[in-house]
């Protein structure tokens, strides 16, 4: 072989090597990055709702994102995580002990005190200046370094654990009036590494952010601040209700805050079975239009969206609310996909992710019939009666390992009760009253499209999904 034809075929091995050798992304090819975080979202929570919405053969919306994961939840101190340690590590990439928020591993959880005149809990903020631990640099706060517009948008409130994992670092979740302030630029206690604050927060209940009146807001803040007043001032528009929400301008620079009282008894925005669609935003028109606002940024943006009222639910064991509220955080997918798409065709550079961030104990139940309601009663695949206990009683489809709903005597079931929206599903371990079943230690899925996505596969830690977005993003 003579000397030109040597360097052909070096060149062609070259070629063919490169071809078959497995592709690497360039960091920092996703300028935009949304990140869909569904509070307890579960995979039974995820069939059971693709089932109740689109039957066996259906399919969500997240669940047509090309790469997925299955996702380790554990906490610093704990086989089964909260929601402030799993979101810190997704925001971080730092392993914290439940309860603590975006702080580093020698954080202590140290729970907030009531406040002596006022009477109002966790009020007073009990986290040392000094002495246990420090924050951790979040995902947000590495966008606003890099020059990008900032969002985070959720239906439980503001300042509960997964968005404020996003914006504030705390030794305890519930801080809340403490979390409130570091949003707040340029105020006593502002977290100075949001610069000129995030663009667009939006969600439930403004107590936290208003200050205390004895008669109007007893739950308010003790220190007389009104957040909401010094965020105005800082340019940004206020709307508390769809009419505003609606109103609001989406042009470059444009700041919101979106604060709903609509279920302010609860703490947090509406579920969508009980959303009144004339009054309070979906998650997707909410999803929409922060898109709308942070897509105008030449840099790029990064958002948080969370369907936080999904967790609420099954803590409750109610069932029909947290699928209701499952299919209302998958809509939001749909809508931010179908927007960026037009933004950003094929998702070039952007990077969307889509996960949980820890388990229930929800459990589907028995060898149910194909077609029958999953909110309903469990019928035998064979001859279409209800499937029944030791003792001839019927039962449900989807169950709890613990909560409240535990008879002493089981009696026999009737559909039209356990497909109410208010049913509490039964449970196996009786915990106490509505609201104490507790979160599940299994995995969780993930999902993801876009920029750089390839590289989520695998069963990966929380932290690991930080480093990812971070490398995709060139953060």
């Amino acid at each position: 072989m003579n000397i030109k034809h040597s360097l052909i075929a070096a060149a062609l091995t070259t070629t063919l090597a490169a071809t078959l050798a497995p592709q690497a992304f360039a960091a920092g090819e996703a300028k935009n990055v949304i990140f869909f975080l569904g509070d307890g979202m579960g995979p039974v929570t995820i069939t059971a709702s693709r089932i109740w919405k689109y039957k066996e053969e259906g399919q969500l919306a997240m669940e047509t994102l090309p790469y997925t994961a299955r996702v380790k939840t554990y906490s610093l101190d704990a086989q089964t995580t909260d929601s402030a340690p799993s979101m810190a590590a997704y925001m971080t990439g730092v392993k914290t002990r439940n309860d603590v928020l975006s702080m580093d591993g020698n954080t202590f959880a140290k729970a907030p005190g009531k406040d002596a005149t006022t009477g109002v809990s966790a009020a007073v903020d009990n986290c040392p200046a000094t002495g246990n631990g420090g924050p951790s640099t979040t995902l947000l706060e590495l966008a606003i370094a890099k020059g990008k517009a900032t969002g985070v948008i959720s239906t439980a409130r503001l300042t509960h654990a997964t968005p404020g994992a996003t914006y504030a670092h705390s030794c305890h979740r519930d801080a809340e009036y403490n979390i409130a302030r570091q949003a707040v630029p340029g105020g006593a206690g502002a977290n100075a590494a949001l610069g000129n604050g995030v663009d667009v927060m939006m969600g439930g209940v403004s107590n936290y952010w208003r200050p205390f009146d004895a008669t109007t807001r007893p739950k308010g803040r003790p220190d007389g601040r009104d957040l909401v007043a010094e965020l105005q001032a800082k340019g940004y528009n206020f709307v508390s209700d769809l009419s505003g929400f609606n109103s609001l301008p989406t042009t470059g620079g444009t700041k919101v805050i979106g604060l709903y009282d609509f279920a302010i008894a609860q703490g947090h925005m509406s579920y969508e079975l009980d959303r009144d669609p004339t009054k309070e935003p979906s998650l997707a028109q909410m999803a929409s239009k922060s898109i709308d606002i942070l897509s105008k940024n030449a840099n790029g943006f990064f958002l948080m969206v969370e369907g936080g009222r999904i967790d609420h639910a099954l803590h409750g064991t109610n069932a029909a609310r947290a699928l209701a509220d499952t299919i209302a955080f998958d809509d939001a997918i749909k809508a931010a996909l179908d927007k960026m798409n037009t933004i950003d065709p094929g998702l070039a550079n952007t990077l969307i992710v889509v996960t949980a961030d820890h388990d229930h104990t929800m459990a589907f139940n028995g060898y149910g019939k194909r077609g029958s309601d999953p909110l309903g009663l469990s019928i035998n695949y064979a001859n279409g009666a209800p499937n029944t206990d030791v003792n001839g009683n019927s039962y449900t489809t989807l169950v709890f390992g613990n909560g409240s709903n535990r008879v002493a005597t089981r009696a026999p079931l009737d559909a039209a009760t356990v497909t109410n929206k208010d049913y509490l599903q039964e449970v196996a371990v009786r915990r106490g009253t509505p609201g104490s079943e507790t979160h599940g230690g299994g995995d969780v899925m993930l999902f993801a499209t876009g920029a750089a996505s390839k590289t989520f596969k695998g069963t990966i830690d929380n932290t690991k999904v930080f480093t990812l977005v971070k490398n995709a993003a060139g953060y």
